[in-house]
């Protein structure tokens, strides 16, 4: 004799700060009552996790693991949900995320300018907290990359034609934001970056953009924060280098 047990809602992947309080959730129903136990994983070191027993499991981010649920009836069936991972940023700007945050993408590592020989690997990074967990796609110049749906942005072999510029967008349920642009050169001699180095009338676009959302006489603000992502966002487009900065 067998009694289903379906599981009717997973918990899901989470991208937060270190020390950020959440919970994950799991439900279940079958024909008889119904017994939860989490488990975790953290390396190859899977363990249960003693006293958590009910369908939600409160947690305070300290650092990346894998999370499980098992459900149990009455007549010694069990079912696994799906594994989940929490990601832990341990080094996110001071006032990310917003005080008032939602869950929203948060854009906490951009990628970085690279030159390339033809050939060789390529290589780009970004990161994002957001619950539930963001989802990736890359560009460049514009054109979606159909197979880059990742943190990092792997070539192998590069090609000239992979010159260009680059962004991510990550998004999930409650919204998306997108990297900084930054420019891939494929095949080119190393170029300087600093400003003494530029080319006699060639002049650089630089956007310096500050959000200040904490005031010692005033609650603290959420639209500084969220005007920052938005304008960087606006005047790489328009071809400006940005510089950020946060309280």
């Amino acid at each position: 004799f067998s009694t289903a047990i379906a599981i009717t809602e997973q918990p899901v992947s989470v991208s937060v700060p270190v020390g950020y309080s959440f919970i994950l959730r799991c439900r279940a129903q079958g024909c008889t009552s119904l017994q939860y136990q989490w488990f975790c994983q953290y390396q190859s070191d899977c363990r249960l996790i003693p006293g958590a027993t009910n369908q939600d499991l409160p947690i305070v981010a300290e650092q990346t693991q894998l999370y499980t649920c098992r459900v149990n009836d009455l007549h010694r069936n069990a079912v696994y949900s799906d594994w989940v991972k929490v990601e832990v940023h341990q080094c996110v700007a001071r006032g990310l995320p917003p005080r008032l945050w939602r869950g929203e993408p948060v854009i906490v590592l951009n990628p970085s300018e690279q030159w390339v020989e033809a050939g060789q690997p390529l290589q780009l990074q970004c990161a994002a907290m957001g619950v539930p967990a963001p989802s990736y796609q890359w560009y460049r110049n514009g054109n979606l990359l159909e197979q880059q749906k990742r943190k990092k942005l792997m070539i192998t072999h590069t090609k000239v034609s992979d010159s260009g510029t680059y962004l991510c967008c990550a998004s999930n349920s409650h919204g998306e934001h997108w990297t900084n642009a930054v420019d891939v050169h494929i095949g080119e001699q190393n170029q300087p970056t600093s400003l003494c180095c530029v080319s006699p009338g060639v002049r650089r676009k630089i956007a310096l953009l500050v959000g200040n959302n904490r005031y010692q006489h005033h609650p603290n603000l959420m639209a500084p924060v969220r005007d920052v992502f938005e304008l960087s966002r606006l005047l790489e487009h328009l071809g400006f280098q940005v510089v950020s900065l946060l309280d």
